[in-house]
């Protein structure tokens, strides 16, 4: 009876049912949009870190692992890798910043293609002239490119040679003399990979190479991958938690305001529940049920909103965003929705339980 009651009560006002349960499915969406977002970019990165091949990378001195790497290294220390013990395979590559998120890298196409076992072309081929580029399937697919097409970076335009199956380091490549010209680094590198003759020695190499570079970042490709979490991204945790706030506050105010009209429409409605001998806690709980099943279908409405969010990023935005789902996120932001929704009755469900029958009836 009182759950056919709290029913009804939502079916009584469908247009405040709605917007209240919209609110809360925008709240869980927009939390599991950013979580999703954060997380589907660092597993891109990794990824196409793993795709390189290598068993170590080499940084320069003073950057971090998620920032953009200028090329600061000489290049001449690939071949002062490459005759270190273990060591089979040392190449580098370069960077060149062409947009607003779009960065170039410059590779030396046969060692690297050793490394990594070469490209797997989806359609065109390797680069055969001056003023041609290779871009993996993602970027072509949201620049609508194809071989042959022309695209425009920095100030000069190219010709796109082959388009490559992605996870290769980067979603646009290029010759590495090329890319040292563009970005005015001759003879300069962002990064060294290395591959060894056993990937068990990358421990054993790794200490050796850190004792005679110290100042160098030189990381075993484990511990490179396992450093692609939200906490080593400067600000994208904190900036994470701004927003599941903000989230929380606009769901519990939502909530807050739809109870607390629905207490007052409803004066008459309390005054002949509690002359009827209903309790405080009945009527209390009558509101906070209704909370739950706005809260409820709320949440699970952000969550299929979600997979609306990622169709959206990932087909219409710029290729350096992708967006992932997180189902162990689910449970999270459901109690974030319902908690913050419960929290949003209890003063107008305490005002309601409160009022006096008498007034309570007398109310027009």
């Amino acid at each position: 009876m009182l759950n056919k009651l709290v029913v009804e009560n939502l079916k009584h006002r469908p247009v405040r049912t709605l917007l209240s349960i919209l609110a809360i499915g925008i709240e869980v969406t927009m939390i599991l949009t950013l979580v999703g977002l954060s997380r589907g970019m660092l597993d891109d990165y990794k990824n196409r870190a793993k795709g390189v091949g290598a068993d170590i990378w080499v940084r320069p001195p003073n950057t971090s692992i998620m920032q953009f790497t200028a090329n600061s290294m000489p290049e001449k220390l690939v071949d002062f890798f490459q005759k270190q013990p273990h060591v089979t395979i040392a190449t580098a590559s370069a960077n060149f910043g062409a947009g607003f998120m779009e960065t170039v890298s410059g590779v030396d196409f046969d060692r690297f293609s050793q490394m990594s076992g070469g490209f797997r072309f989806l359609g065109g081929g390797p680069i055969r002239q001056p003023n041609e580029i290779l871009v993996d399937d993602r970027y072509a697919r949201l620049k609508k490119l194809r071989p042959g097409s022309m695209i425009r970076l920095g100030d000069r335009e190219w010709r796109v040679a082959g388009i490559y199956e992605s996870g290769k380091l980067a979603r646009i490549l290029l010759p590495l003399p090329v890319v040292q010209d563009l970005a005015g680094s001759t003879g300069k590198v962002a990064q060294i990979f290395l591959k060894l003759d056993e990937p068990a020695n990358a421990a054993k190499v790794t200490e050796a190479l850190k004792s005679q570079l110290p100042d160098y970042h030189i990381y075993p490709i484990e511990e490179l991958t396992s450093l692609f979490t939200t906490s080593n991204v400067q600000g994208l945790e904190a900036f994470t938690y701004v927003v599941i706030t903000l989230g929380v506050v606009v769901g519990f105010l939502v909530v807050f305001l739809s109870m607390y009209t629905a207490v007052l429409e409803r004066t008459r409605e309390i005054g002949i529940l509690k002359s009827m001998g209903a309790s405080s806690g009945y009527i209390l709980g009558i509101l906070l049920r209704e909370t739950m099943v706005l809260a409820v279908v709320g949440a699970t409405l952000g969550v299929l909103m979600s997979y609306g969010t990622q169709y959206l990023i990932n087909n219409f935005t710029g290729p350096a965003l992708t967006q992932t789902i997180v189902p162990d996120w689910w449970p999270i932001t459901a109690i974030i929705a319902i908690s913050g929704a419960q929290l949003g009755t209890l003063y107008p469900g305490m005002k309601a339980v409160h009022q006096d029958a008498l007034e309570a009836l007398s109310y027009d």
